[in-house]
């Protein structure tokens, strides 16, 4: 039980020097996330991500600034041609690409932060997920194309590594299909 308790704390510990550290980019234009990303890396130590990554795909994320927020619709096209959406509603914080949500299908709150983007190419996102007083680290790659280079795979795995995640939970997405747009 105390060894238990004490990974956890040394765990815990961990994601809050990991989030404390990483900073939003500087200069943050929100007006020019706007638009379609599809969603190619994904990394965390989340246990789902561990026991679900092998059927993981690429998915698409809908960006769109609202006064200053930003409204965030993701979809992914599931093996039996369903869709899989949910949509949330990021609200700005007072530092320029860093962001607050909670999310009502998961129950939790998110800290997001836009760590470096290059508007018409990739954007790699780090947020750190909190439900029932434990936290966890979600990294995600964003990309313009369905694809991305291998020095943008290089860029959002040494991110995660930085940010405490194990090497095998970084993963760069098989390619998928498309939902049809709502």
């Amino acid at each position: 039980m105390r060894n238990t308790l004490l990974r956890m704390l040394g765990a815990l510990m961990c994601v809050l020097a990991a989030c404390a550290e990483v900073v939003p980019l500087q200069d943050f234009d929100l007006e020019k996330m706007a638009g379609k990303w599809y969603i190619v890396g994904f990394a965390t130590n989340a246990q789902w991500f561990v026991d679900n990554k092998t059927g993981m795909k690429t998915g698409t994320a809908m960006l769109v600034p609202t006064g200053g927020d930003l409204d965030l619709t993701y979809a992914n096209l599931n093996a039996d041609g369903t869709c899989w959406r949910t949509t949330h509603l990021a609200k700005k914080t007072v530092t320029p690409g860093h962001f607050t949500f909670r999310s009502q299908i998961w129950n939790n709150d998110n800290d997001m932060r836009i760590v470096d983007v290059a508007y018409d190419d990739y954007a790699l996102v780090h947020t750190v997920k909190t439900k029932d007083g434990v936290s966890e680290v979600l990294n995600k790659l964003y990309s313009r194309t369905p694809e991305a280079s291998a020095v943008l795979q290089q860029k959002f795995s040494q991110l995660s590594l930085e940010t405490g995640i194990l090497p095998d939970n970084v993963v760069i997405l098989p390619q998928n299909g498309e939902c049809p747009e709502v």
